[in-house]
């Protein structure tokens, strides 16, 4: 099951970016972000929101922007 890799990654690493986790569930962002809802219902799961360089010369991919760290 997705959530139960989703979570051992998370345990594992303690943060990681969407995309990151998008790549190692072989997912998108946007059904990870789904399964990462869940955790943070529960409580065990935190949002960090990352920064870009603000210089005007990132092409940042904006899941690589968001951060997610297991917290419980």
């Amino acid at each position: 099951m997705n959530l139960t890799k989703l979570k051992s990654y998370l345990i594992l690493n303690k943060r990681a970016a969407l995309i990151d986790l998008a790549h190692h569930l072989d997912a998108t962002p946007d059904a990870v972000k789904g399964m990462l809802e869940h955790w943070i219902r529960k409580g065990k799961v935190r949002h960090l929101e990352g920064s870009a360089c603000n210089k005007g010369c990132c092409q940042c991919d904006p899941a690589g922007l968001e951060i997610y760290e297991w917290i419980a």
